[in-house]
């Protein structure tokens, strides 16, 4: 498959567009616009879950689902010479903060600020200090409280990162927010390759993105609860190991341009899992495999787990350095991620075999 001049548009914007936990509104706003032309009908629920559905009528659903928040702050404490202290929405990192700027979402508008770092020029003769959340602070060139309450920043504001979209090598898509709104944007492809080659699926679709996985799964659990699916494919991202600093030997051996992540779970159902294997080997999709135990960590185990057990499975994509700012993942990947989820769509009919055994 190749991406249209459209698509890139969209993928740009989608993640140029603040989205944090809780705050999803904006980005899904550019998401729905975006497959409103390749789906019969949109739905957003009470917490903004979004999702698409093709053929609505039908009785027997399938969800392919993503999720659209990104990590970002809260501010959390104001000093009395406007010194900004926070806390994590999600797993942040704070040993990226120092140095970064940052978008305060404050009651007035966006400000600017900065993560402070004392200069090293005055750590020479101290250990040097780690990053920490009772250490790490913002400037927005306030010098009290008061002015800082006066440019409408409060505790409670959320605070995001601007780091903006760029194409590394013509190999790379990099940006803050891949993990996981390139989720958002590979399943919307789904529905417009649908859309454009004219198929027609015995079962209604729904094309899910999902808010608040970051923090515990919440938006996924919801809209399982509402959809009530026969069958769900997530897919999210996963580590490419193979940079330095990470062991192999605990995280796996997941690469960047070596195809789709297909894991091995409790969450993850055998038959559904197979069919996707099956496709990939019939499509000559290149591939890869991953285990996790317990968890995957990601809205696979809410949709597992709700309503009596749906089957599940997950397609991953391998990115590197995860909650950060420079998030990179293969267009390459990006693009079989997509073709793997659209082909096995097309072998899935409503007699499925679900049984256990």
């Amino acid at each position: 498959m190749k991406f249209n001049k459209r698509s890139l548009k969209f993928l740009e914007n989608y993640l140029n567009t603040s989205s944090p936990t809780g705050f999803e509104h904006k980005g899904q706003k550019v998401w729905t616009e975006y497959i409103k032309p390749y789906v019969d009908k949109i739905e957003v629920d009470h917490y903004g879950t979004a999702y698409g559905i093709i053929n609505p009528e039908a009785e027997f659903k399938v969800v392919i689902e993503a999720h659209a928040d990104e990590i970002s702050w809260y501010v959390n404490y104001i000093t009395d010479d406007g010194f900004i202290y926070v806390i994590r929405n999600g797993g942040s990192d704070q040993m990226i903060a120092p140095s970064k700027v940052v978008d305060i979402h404050g009651e007035k508008g966006v400000v600017k600020g900065v993560f402070g770092w004392p200069a090293v020029h005055t750590r020479s003769n101290q250990n040097e200090p780690t990053p920490k959340l009772d250490n790490i602070f913002i400037d927005c060139g306030a010098s009290s409280k008061e002015e800082v309450e006066k440019l409408g920043i409060f505790v409670g504001c959320m605070i995001t990162y601007p780091d903006t979209f760029f194409e590394l090598n013509d190999k790379y898509f990099v940006c803050r927010a891949l993990d996981n709104r390139i989720g958002g944007f590979m399943i919307a492809e789904v529905a417009r390759l649908l859309q454009e080659n004219k198929k027609k699926l015995p079962f209604g679709l729904y094309i899910t993105n999902s808010v608040q996985e970051e923090v515990g799964l919440y938006g996924a659990e919801m809209v399982a609860d509402t959809i009530k699916p026969h069958i769900a494919i997530v897919t999210d991202v996963t580590h490419d190991t193979t940079t330095p600093m990470i062991e192999k030997k605990k995280e796996g051996h997941q690469n960047c341009g070596s195809g789709p992540v297909v894991f091995f779970a409790p969450s993850v159902h055998h038959h559904i899992r197979e069919l996707i294997i099956e496709t990939a080997r019939h499509q000559k999709i290149p591939f890869q495999r991953a285990a996790a135990s317990r968890t995957t960590g990601t809205d696979t185990d809410a949709f597992a787990h709700s309503n009596g057990g749906v089957p599940s499975a997950l397609i991953s994509l391998p990115l590197r350095y995860m909650h950060t700012t420079v998030e990179m993942v293969s267009k390459e990947d990006v693009k079989n991620v997509i073709e793997l989820i659209y082909q096995t769509l097309l072998k899935i009919k409503p007699d499925i075999n679900l049984k256990y055994y």
